[in-house]
């Protein structure tokens, strides 16, 4: 059995017992001591409490839910998944245990054919409260369990609460014994992998308080609820792989096709042996966390979730990530989301036809984040495990925390995946060491610079080069620097020399260009010798002390130890100063207006450019943006003076300088002042010398980039300038357009925009109007064919959508009794939107309009699905329709009457 059948069953079975149909509320949960929902009875917990009426007294459900505290279980237990589904009954003082017993019993032990699951009533046993004799009392009476199937069990396992402060009560759970070849004999209380439970039912009758200790059987009970009531769960995953005959919950119909298509893009093959201790192999624990991380992240786009760092944001940035490297660990080199995502799409979407609807979003998101992540994952694997191979060699079991703090900062790798990638290798990580860098440093990864940053994947290379001692950076004081070439460095390997057309790394013993850090992109330039130029590309730093330039040779021959001048471009430098300057004059602006919770949490900058990203929950206004753009542009105008000081820890501390940009040189940090105490900040970056020389600053945008993140924009100097300049030009043509004053636009531009409103509101009518005027000619063309009259036809031109719903119900109503199927197509551009209705003969009959809408999908290139009297969905080949209409023609001319 399917498990979108599953799920119907369920659905149906209790919405014939007088349960009201609830959609599943969203992942993203609303109640503010959850990160997301991770139970069917959460958006009925405000009926629970008596905090509000519920507007029926009964209600069934399936609800997605997302669980992470066992994330590292997944794949290596056989029924852990981080999403899943949880379809539930509930009685809001209604009927109480013998309903919700009696309900459960007739669903789980009704034979397949009347609607049931058809699970051997044999072989079902039960768990009570320990004191709940009622229950049992009750299983023995409505089921006729015997006494022996039905154990008493304590508060941790039977009794129910969502982990946190309010509604609970006592439990009974019903488990299906898969057999003797899963464990011993003796029940659920012996072994809970022979006796597998599939159903929760929840007599909710109390409140419960705080844990005192942290455990799930520790918290106070603080009363009873207003009325006594049934919240049950039935776990969608575990029905499916014991009613399709599979050993877990990873190769059911909606798991397995993902591991399928990553045996087709690895070429590993699933379903290898176990090992002597039981475990499974490395290679299957790999695809079932691809297949249950991918399929957890699709749905968590679905309703809204983006990466981040925090919240929500972190819990989907890691499943991706455990994803993409799982499946790089099993050998896949190319990109892979984009494939997962089509295929979680494809089996997702009959039950949440909104993936589908949103699918290009998802792939995007999905996307972009592995992007990122194949950037760093290749030079952060290389770093861990140069770093690794060090611990071993010197007879030590931890990682230091400071190589986890570098793969961090300079990778994006979340310590998360580094404590993983210690355990695999045997060794710890010295958490204590990372959390303490953490705080003197807490600027995040930068994106921009992670891609350029994978030629430095191997330090061993650089070994030598870093015992000579560190580069000597000359470029705060001067814009050239003669020094000695130390190393030349090729595809990883030293060299020594390089000619005409090559690029490769060159380290030097003194140089005046800039190494990318503390946001600020690296400095442009040239290194010149006798008889030799290169182009500067890039500089980064190596363990923060030595210097490596990658340059492109323009002519003659670089060698080791030869003696050349690092060169700075002046407007390179110029700019980047302006920029760098401008970006904590900015932070200081909105720590001024928004208060110093707006605090830096990274930033970038170049030459013209700045961004800074910054804690905050909320979309700053227009008018705080005008603020910020104020603040930050008087204390230009105000020519304040740029300082740089040396100093200690602590010495910085007691000057209010904020750790952020972070250029630490051992014990010493660099401190830069704007304006005295108004902007005093950590950083090893180059500054103006007043704040006059930064020029303008024209704020461009402002967004969020991740749950309590926020991002703000600006042009800086003369490309603030420019900016300012083209805005004004563009203005005064929409001024022109409209033979206006450019101040009298806005207005202008509102009466235009509110004209247009009202228009598209008529023209929405009359369309409306056009579209369900057509209903009665529709049914009047309804034809027979086979057993049936079929209703099938492209909608009035202009039908949405959503109208099609409406107009296919109205037709559907005008041919209510007699059996009849009512097939609809909107065409719209390059789309094309589906609904297929049934009447009650019809269905009836047998007929089931998610299975007619399969004989045309492959027509318009679709997908969808949907209950047995309605279905729908949409395509990709509105060209298609006259042939889905053939097609459903040829499937109902076969039914027989």
């Amino acid at each position: 059995m399917q498990t979108h059948e599953i799920r119907r069953r369920f659905l149906d079975h209790f919405e014939r017992a007088g349960h009201t149909f609830v959609p599943s509320a969203s992942l993203v949960s609303d109640d503010p001591t959850l990160l997301f929902t991770v139970a069917g009875m959460q958006q009925f917990k405000p009926y629970f409490l008596g905090q509000s009426t519920p507007p029926f007294p009964r209600a069934t459900s399936v609800q997605k839910c997302v669980r992470t505290l066992d994330i590292d279980n997944v794949g290596i237990t056989t029924r852990h998944n981080t999403f899943f589904q949880m379809a539930g009954n509930f009685s809001f003082g209604d009927y109480f245990k013998a309903g919700a017993i009696k309900h459960a019993w007739d669903l789980v032990t009704g034979s397949q054919e009347s609607g049931g699951y058809g699970f051997d009533p044999d072989r079902i046993w039960v768990t009570v409260y320990e004191t709940d004799d009622e229950a049992i009392r009750l299983w023995q009476e409505i089921a006729g369990l015997p006494a022996e199937r039905i154990q008493r069990l304590g508060m941790a396992d039977n009794f129910w609460s969502m982990g946190t402060p309010g509604p609970c009560g006592p439990c009974s759970e019903i488990y299906f014994d898969r057999g003797p070849e899963f464990g011993p004999e003796g029940g659920p209380a012996v072994s809970d992998s022979r006796y597998l439970e599939i159903w929760n039912l929840v007599f909710m009758q109390d409140i419960r308080g705080e844990s005192i200790g942290g455990g799930k059987d520790d918290f106070p009970i603080l009363g009873p609820l207003p009325q006594q009531n049934i919240d049950t769960g039935l776990g969608v995953e575990r029905v499916a792989f014991l009613l399709q005959g599979v050993d877990n919950v990873y190769e059911t119909d909606l798991c397995r096709p993902i591991i399928t298509a990553m045996e087709e893009a690895s070429g590993v093959s699933y379903g290898k042996p176990e090992h002597a201790d039981g475990t499974a192999h490395i290679d299957d624990v790999r695809m079932r966390i691809i297949a249950d991380h991918s399929r957890s992240a699709v749905m968590l786009i679905s309703d809204g979730v983006t990466p981040g760092n925090e919240g929500g944001g972190y819990v989907l940035r890691r499943l991706i990530r455990r994803a993409v490297r799982s499946a790089r660990l099993l050998g896949v080199t190319e990109p892979v989301m984009a494939r997962l995502v089509k295929v979680v799409s494809d089996l997702m979407s009959p039950s949440y036809p909104e993936i589908a609807d949103d699918y290009a979003r998802i792939e995007r998101v999905a996307v972009t984040e592995e992007n990122a992540f194949l950037k760093t994952i290749a030079s952060g694997s290389k770093l861990f495990e140069t770093a690794a191979e060090k611990t071993r060699a010197a007879g030590r079991s931890q990682v230091s925390g400071s190589t986890a703090f570098l793969l961090h900062d300079t990778q994006g790798f979340p310590l998360d995946l580094t404590l993983e990638m210690a355990a695999e290798a045997g060794l710890t990580v010295d958490t204590q060491e990372f959390d303490r860098l953490m705080q003197e440093q807490r600027s995040r990864a930068r994106a921009d610079s992670k891609a350029r940053k994978g030629g430095l994947n191997d330090l061993t290379v650089y070994r030598q080069l870093l015992d000579a001692g560190p580069t000597e950076f000359t470029g705060y004081t001067e814009l050239e620097s003669e020094g000695t070439v130390r190393g030349v460095i090729a595809d990883g390997a030293r060299i020594p020399a390089a000619g005409e057309g090559r690029t490769v790394e060159v380290v030097l013993d003194r140089t005046a260009l800039y190494a990318e850090s503390g946001g600020q992109e690296s400095d442009a330039g040239t290194i010149v010798g006798e008889g030799f130029s290169a182009q500067v590309l890039d500089v980064q730093k190596v363990d923060r002390k030595l210097w490596v330039h990658k340059v492109r040779i323009l002519h003659g021959e670089l060698t080791e130890g030869a003696v050349v001048r690092s060169k700075v471009d002046p407007e390179w430098r110029l700019g980047a100063r302006q920029a760098h300057s401008g970006t904590h004059v900015v932070h200081a602006a909105l720590r001024q207006v928004l208060g110093p919770e707006a605090l830096q949490a990274g930033s970038y900058n170049k030459p013209g450019y700045l961004r800074l990203d910054f804690s905050w929950n909320s979309p700053l206004s227009a008018d705080t943006r005008s603020e910020i753009e104020d603040v930050s542009n008087r204390a230009v105008r105000n020519d304040l003076g740029v300082r740089v000081l040396y100093g200690t820890q602590q010495e910085a501390s007691d000057m209010g300088a904020i750790a952020l940009f972070g250029e630490t040189y051992d014990d010493t940090v660099r401190i830069v002042e704007i304006g005295g105490p108004w902007s005093v900040e950590l950083c090893g970056g180059t500054h103006v010398e007043h704040s006059s020389q930064i020029g303008p600053i024209a704020l461009t945008g402002e967004s969020s980039i991740g749950s309590g993140v926020r991002r703000v924009e600006a042009a800086v100097g003369l490309e603030a300038f420019h900016r300012l300049t083209s805005e004004r030009a563009l203005l005064n043509a929409v001024a022109g357009s409209l033979k206006v004053q450019p101040a009298d636009l806005p207005a202008r531009i509102e009466t235009l925009v509110e004209r247009l409103r009202t228009a598209e509101k008529e023209l929405e009518k009359f369309r409306a109007a056009a579209a369900l005027a057509s209903a009665g000619t529709l049914a009047d063309a309804a034809a027979p064919v086979g057993a049936v009259h079929l209703v099938a036809a492209a909608a009035p031109e202009g039908t949405t959508a959503a109208d099609l719903r409406t107009l296919a119900t109205d037709v559907r109503g005008r041919l209510n009794g007699r059996p009849a199927v009512v097939a609809l197509f909107a065409p719209a551009g390059d789309a094309v939107s589906f609904v297929t209705a049934l009447t009650s003969e019809a269905t009836a009959a047998g007929l089931k309009a998610g299975d007619l809408v399969k004989s045309f999908l492959p027509a318009i290139a679709g997908r969808g699905g949907g209950r047995p009297d309605m279905a729908q969905g949409g395509g990709t080949n509105p060209a298609g329709i006259a042939d889905a209409v053939a097609a459903l023609k040829g499937v109902l001319g076969g039914v027989p009457s």
